[in-house]
């Protein structure tokens, strides 16, 4: 069963008397469970594919489905509860709030989501145990490593238990040990049946996906 369906997808941004066409036509299918990788030179459309998997933007033309769900009509508080429900994002730059613990961080989606504050908190407590965190759940990004802050954003991403998690260059702030580190996460999250798509740079980490797509120009290459 596919969980992402993007059916002749094209994105067009107008930038001033230029319309910038970063997508072209792209058709791509994700079934449930798979690992994904998406590869391609700067300004190929690897972003904007993301966004549009991951249910942060609507298409100029063509549909796009996530888990039979018809994005392109949603309204924003739709879309919203898209994201919040079936989709766990892991950015590239954290994107963690400096003045909150790396507990009330993991805490922020379920509060969104409206979860008690007894429910969020063990949970939150529990997904940073799970992610090696257990003994830096108050402390704030500014005292972790960029690993650790990796480590939080996973939890988070987990924390209103969605199938699908989106990781946007997730090893590109981390030196060697650390990016190996959040690698064998992934996989062992892939392993327990949840959807990865991933965009990388790194062809080593391409390969340990299921299945790496190219893009070019806007368009699905291979």
């Amino acid at each position: 069963m596919d969980v992402i369906r993007l059916e002749n997808v094209e994105k067009t941004y107008i930038m001033g008397k230029v319309k910038v066409h970063a997508l072209r036509g792209v058709n791509l299918a994700i079934e449930k469970g798979e690992y994904v990788a998406i590869m391609g030179p700067s300004g190929s459309g690897k972003s904007t594919l993301m966004n549009q998997v991951g249910a942060l933007d609507r298409p100029t033309k063509g549909r796009v489905f996530i888990e039979e769900h018809d994005i392109s009509k949603m309204s924003d508080n739709e879309l919203a509860k898209i994201r919040r429900e079936n989709i766990g994002f892991i950015f590239q730059q954290f994107n963690l709030i400096s003045r909150l613990t790396a507990i009330e961080n993991v805490e922020l989606p379920m509060w969104y989501a409206g979860m008690s504050k007894i429910k969020r908190v063990r949970r939150a407590a529990e997904l940073l145990r799970l992610v090696g965190l257990g003994d830096r759940m108050k402390h704030r990004p500014t005292e972790l490593s960029g690993g650790q802050m990796q480590r939080v954003c996973i939890a988070r991403a987990l924390a209103n238990n969605p199938d699908i998690i989106m990781a946007d260059e997730p090893t590109g702030n981390l030196d060697s040990k650390s990016s190996e580190d959040i690698m064998e996460i992934l996989e062992k999250l892939n392993k327990e049946g949840r959807t990865i798509v991933m965009v990388t740079h790194e062809d080593e980490y391409a390969k340990r996906a299921g299945r790496t797509i190219i893009i070019r120009d806007g368009r699905i290459v291979s």
